[in-house]
């Protein structure tokens, strides 16, 4: 029936340009995320300036898609306007809601756009009950929980706010917003958007000074997060939104595992116990995996976690290396080779198959699995023993040969002789309707209900979908067809054009005034120290402020101007009520202040 939505968990896309977005949609998504030229934590993604912004929230809300947009670095005050200014901007174009991690910016966005729906990001380390109670006292309608979580540490939570979990895609070695590596490694902030990926380059580990042999390079980097033969325990949770990750990646990519995840989705609500297919994760790493793992969400950790040995995408086994001479390089495929395919051999040279021979040396489109395939060397390759295929081109097509999303629709026509003909179109948020002219008695030829019916259910070329149509009409009368076509145009056109500007909140904005205080007091200094020796030193030398991050030598030397700094990853479980701390975690500042 139209409009009996069941209360179902959301499935949240990516969208890096419009081509992503597009994918996402058609594929499947619920909602669809994304961010802008500034102010989002994947800067470097193609993002989406204002008028392509505008474009996508219309083309999202034409099929009934939720759009939220990352507004989630920190932000300095010298960029405040902007970033208001930005939000305003948004809010007028009615976005569904903002992805934030920034508290002041959260508190003023709250004050100047009250019924703006607000969700914080994973970047402010949404990790326990307290840190949710205090987002939740801020007017925060869903908390995106940190990627460290275990499905059995979210259940424990008990905080009535909404909560979105990441299901699949990139993982971070650091916990969720907590990462400095990249701005001290790299000089760029992953709290400003810029994170250089510091932990998926190469390390030596070190133990006393000493190196110890690893089986790979890449000692911090993880594996790809894969969740898919898990979705229904992650349903079972409670969770209220399940979210892809891929900002950065292809629309195939997006468009594949959205999909993939919809149909399994779906299969749960609809009792349907479908396995996920060898050739679904086949594809599923040919599009992008650095291996597969289920992530902290189910306890993985150690081998089960990390992917030491590359920090790329690694494709899927295509077949062995026999020989390479100046001109060819021959293969024995584990799996078929197309023209097109991206392939990588094992000391990391690359290339796209332009030309393909077979074995007879005849130029080809395919060579199947277990039969020897040719390439031209036009790369240089001078050794390899094994060859890998990280660009499927048959899948691609096959992707994006997918079928367009339609909108479900119900369809009434009124004809009755000599009054006005009436034909109405209802989708889950309107309901429109358009007269045409009187109805007469048919004196020859007359219009039946079969094919009235046929004329109003031409959506085609639409997004709409007929899925109820109702025909009240009287025997033996004449409807010209010219009419019907375009009466149902005009319903359809309409309707396309509600559906674009459509808001799910009813605009009203306050303005903002600066009631910061004036700082004129003197410059305080304030130290953080880890050992006894270094507080006694800060305490000779009359520092203001010291933190210690030894309980047991804070208790010893506890006074007005020393505090215990609490753990940034904190089950809030300790009592340190009556002390003087330093909180580390958003948590901690409820609880404590």
């Amino acid at each position: 029936m139209l409009g009996d939505f069941m209360n179902k968990v959301e499935l949240l896309s990516p969208a890096g340009n419009m081509e992503c977005l597009i994918s996402a949609v058609q594929n499947g998504a619920d909602a669809v995320y994304l961010g802008g030229k500034k102010f989002g934590a994947r800067h470097f993604a193609t993002n989406f300036d204002y008028d392509e912004m505008i474009e996508a929230i219309k083309y999202c809300h034409l099929y009934g898609v939720k759009i939220y947009v990352t507004v989630n670095t920190i932000c300095f005050e010298s960029e405040l306007d902007e970033a208001l200014k930005y939000i305003e901007f948004l809010y007028d174009n009615h976005v569904d809601a903002l992805i934030m991690q920034d508290i002041g910016l959260i508190t003023i966005t709250r004050k100047m756009f009250p019924n703006l729906e607000i969700y914080a990001s994973t970047q402010a380390h949404n990790h326990n009950d307290s840190g949710l109670s205090y987002l939740k006292s801020l007017g925060i309608k869903r908390a995106v929980l940190a990627r460290e979580m275990s499905l059995e540490e979210i259940k424990k939570l008990d905080t009535d706010i909404d909560k979105e979990v990441f299901i699949h895609g990139a993982l971070c070695v650091s916990y969720s917003g907590c990462c400095l590596f990249s701005a001290m490694h790299g000089g760029r902030s992953g709290n400003r958007g810029e994170c250089v990926g510091s932990c998926r380059l190469c390390y030596k580990l070190l133990e006393n000074n000493k190196e110890v042999k690893t089986n790979g390079d890449y000692i911090l980097s993880t594996k790809s997060l894969c969740t898919i033969n898990n979705i229904d325990k992650i349903i079972e949770s409670g969770v209220k939104s399940l979210k892809i990750e891929g900002r950065m990646k292809s629309k195939e990519y997006v468009g594949y595992i959205t999909r993939l995840y919809r149909n399994k989705i779906d299969d749960y609500y609809n009792k349907i116990d479908r396995k996920t297919t060898q050739e679904e994760i086949t594809n599923i790493k040919k599009l992008y995996n650095r291996e597969l793992t289920d992530g902290y969400l189910f306890s993985k950790s150690g081998k089960d976690l990390m992917n030491i040995k590359s920090s790329n995408h690694i494709g899927t086994y295509l077949g062995t290396v026999l020989s390479v001479d100046r001109n060819k390089i021959k293969i024995r495929l584990d799996d078929d080779i197309f023209q097109e395919d991206g392939l990588r051999f094992d000391n990391d040279k690359g290339m796209i198959v332009n030309k393909l021979y077979n074995e007879k040396g005849l130029l080809v489109s395919k060579v199947e699995k277990g039969q020897i395939a040719f390439l031209d060397n036009k790369i240089g390759l001078r050794n390899a023993k094994n060859v890998r295929k990280t660009q499927d081109a048959k899948l691609i097509k096959e992707i994006n040969q997918l079928p367009e999303r339609k909108v479900d629709v119900e369809l009434k026509c009124i004809a009755k002789i000599n009054n006005r003909l009436e034909l109405t179109i209802k989708d889950n948020l309107f309901e429109i309707k358009k007269y045409g002219n009187i109805v007469e008695q048919a004196s020859n030829c007359n219009t039946d209900y079969d094919r009235i019916k046929k004329q109003i259910e031409k959506l085609g070329s639409t997004p709409f979908k007929a899925i109820n149509t109702i025909i009240d009409m009287d025997d033996n009368i004449f409807i010209s067809i010219k009419e019907l076509n375009d009466l149902r145009r005009e319903l359809a056109d309409e309707l396309i054009e509600k559906r674009k500007y459509y808001s799910s909140y009813i605009n009203e904005k306050k303005e903002y005034i600066d009631d910061l205080e004036s700082n004129d007091k003197k410059l305080m200094i304030s130290i953080l120290v880890r050992n006894e020796e270094q507080l006694k030193t800060a305490i000779k030398n009359n520092i203001d402020f010291i933190y210690i991050t030894d309980y047991n030598i804070y208790k010893k030397y506890k006074n007005n101007n020393i505090f215990y700094r609490t753990r940034r990853v904190n089950s809030n479980k300790e009592d340190f009520n009556n002390e003087n701390l330093l909180a580390t975690e958003i948590g901690a500042v409820y609880k404590y202040s």
